[in-house]
């Protein structure tokens, strides 16, 4: 019986690597999942939490689709970085929130990757009030970003635009899936109880409902102090 039980879960096992397997998963049984029980899609931004040193180092993953995704519009959209490099410099160090940052291009997206100390919403609004011009220029770029210009006129519907396309931030423990998908879809969390074995389906679930992620919250190194705060017990001024 220890043999047959053996080679049963081996061959299992083996199962995801069939190319017959593949193609049902692909084509019959995920669509069937999503139809009997997709997941609602979970937003961006950083979740609330009672850790002090979850206010700290936080991330922010700024996927802006572009309206133009020809060579000409993924120049464009670079052209109207480019053409305000210093303003963006001056504006980036005179935000009021202890942070990093960078842009990037990626396929059909142009992108903000930072991370920073703090509330999310305030962090947008120092961008509107540092270098709202440049994201001004942007916009006009941006797939749905006509709604929002100029962003110093629209600015609480910029921050939940933000939010919108700023990458789900996957739970450092994959089991707390089950609670955000509870609450999204309405539900008391983990009520009742959901089975492990199901957490797998969960994912893939999730994962065709927010194509691209974050994993995880992130690695701090200082975890309940900013680095203004280390400065200046460091007696080093800032």
């Amino acid at each position: 019986m220890n043999n047959d039980g053996g080679w049963l879960n081996r061959y299992i096992n083996s199962l995801p690597e069939r190319g017959w397997f593949k193609f049902l998963s692909k084509y019959v049984v995920v669509p069937y999942w999503v139809w009997r029980e997709g997941r609602p899609k979970l937003p961006g931004g950083p979740r609330p939490s009672p850790q002090p040193s979850d206010s700290t180092q936080r991330m922010m993953n700024l996927l802006m689709p572009l309206r133009d995704t020809s060579p000409i519009g993924r120049a464009k959209a670079v052209m109207a970085l480019a053409q305000n490099v210093d303003e963006i410099f001056a504006g980036l160090d005179n935000v009021g929130t202890v942070h990093s940052a960078r842009f990037l291009l990626v396929e059909d997206y142009i992108c903000m990757i930072s991370v920073y100390d703090g509330d999310f919403s305030n962090y947008i609004r120092d961008f509107i009030a540092t270098i709202g011009s440049v994201f001004d220029a942007l916009m006009k770029e941006v797939e749905g970003g006509d709604k929002l210009y100029p962003c110093e006129k629209n600015v609480e519907a910029f921050i939940d635009w933000v939010r919108a396309h700023d990458l789900f931030q996957a739970p450092d423990y994959p089991f707390d899936l089950f609670a955000l998908q509870d609450v999204q879809a309405g539900r008391k969390p983990n009520d009742p109880p959901h089975a492990l074995q199901s957490l797998p389906r969960s994912l893939i679930l999730q994962l065709h409902s927010n194509r691209n992620i974050s994993l995880g919250g992130g690695y701090r190194g200082y975890p309940g102090y900013s680095a203004a705060q280390i400065r200046n017990k460091l007696g080093v001024g800032w």
